[in-house]
């Protein structure tokens, strides 16, 4: 048996065109690969303690997946405009923390569009070699960056836009429920553009002529390392439970799949002490 001890924060994970993504937990010191254990029994225990993942004080409750009480309140990255970037209050010299504002949200956001059991419009700050971590966290297995916006608080409003016509928000149990059907989203993109033409010439005369613009990028593909879809999803609740033990089947969002329909939302518990044994 193989033991792992300390703090996780969300696991990391790559992906590469035509690969399996790759995750890794951040637990204590380490990165504990998660993707070599697909087909293994782990066992997790919470010992009840929980640190900030930010100032790292001890705390009874995480908030925000795994900030302290304080750090939710007085961090710009905690604020309620990074959920509804349209309330980005930057310009009007009301932003907790002005110079994280600066390099975080006055830069270019992408608009994107993703399959993850139903479309869904989002945004997103990074495109790396075609792909956005976002999209993994997400469980997507189609994605298509469609514009580029020269800020979060554009971004909002080019999303708001389009959630008139389409969802915004990923159901985690149907994204979770096997591989959905493949969606054309090149032809998604052209009928959204249709609907919100009007919209997106409004926010252009706003906020400047260069705030929106098209870009040219193909779908990609994401694949997720499962042996199998759970039937029938059991939550579980480290709260309540403090440990579990199972197969790992796979692993695909921020989820870890286990035997018996069983499915942990890792990123909820960041901050968390745990001991993992293989």
């Amino acid at each position: 048996m193989t033991a792992y001890s300390g703090n996780i924060k969300k696991m990391q994970a790559v992906a590469q065109v035509g690969e399996a993504v790759d995750y890794q937990l951040p637990i204590g010191d380490q990165l504990l690969s998660m993707t070599s254990l697909v087909g293994q029994t782990i066992q997790v225990n919470f010992n009840q303690t929980i640190n900030c993942i930010h100032c790292k004080s001890k705390t009874k409750k995480s908030f925000n997946q795994g900030y302290c009480y304080r750090c939710l309140m007085k961090l710009a990255q905690c604020d309620t405009c990074i959920i509804k970037p349209e309330t980005c209050h930057y310009d009007q010299g009301t932003c907790r923390e002005p110079e994280w504002g600066e390099a975080n949200c006055m830069s270019d956001h992408f608009v994107y569009l993703a399959n993850t059991g139903t479309t869904k419009i989002g945004i997103t700050r990074h495109v790396t070699d075609g792909i956005s971590s976002r999209w993994i966290d997400q469980g997507a297995t189609q994605a298509l960056a469609i514009l580029r916006v020269k800020n979060r608080l554009v971004s909002g409003l080019v999303e708001t836009a389009f959630k008139q016509h389409i969802a915004d928000k990923t159901n985690w149990r149907t994204m979770l429920k096997g591989e959905p059907d493949k969606v054309d989203l090149v032809a998604l993109r052209e009928q959204l553009f249709n609907y919100v033409e009007y919209d997106l010439e409004n926010i252009a005369s706003e906020h400047g002529i260069q705030a929106v613009n098209m870009v040219d990028l193909d779908p990609v593909d994401i694949t997720f390392p499962v042996d199998h879809y759970p039937e029938k999803i059991k939550s579980i609740n480290l709260d309540k439970e403090l440990a579990f033990e199972g197969v790992l089947n796979g692993i695909k969002g921020q989820y870890l799949l286990l035997d018996n329909d069983r499915v942990i939302n890792m990123r909820k518990y960041a901050g968390y002490h745990l001991d993992i044994n293989i």
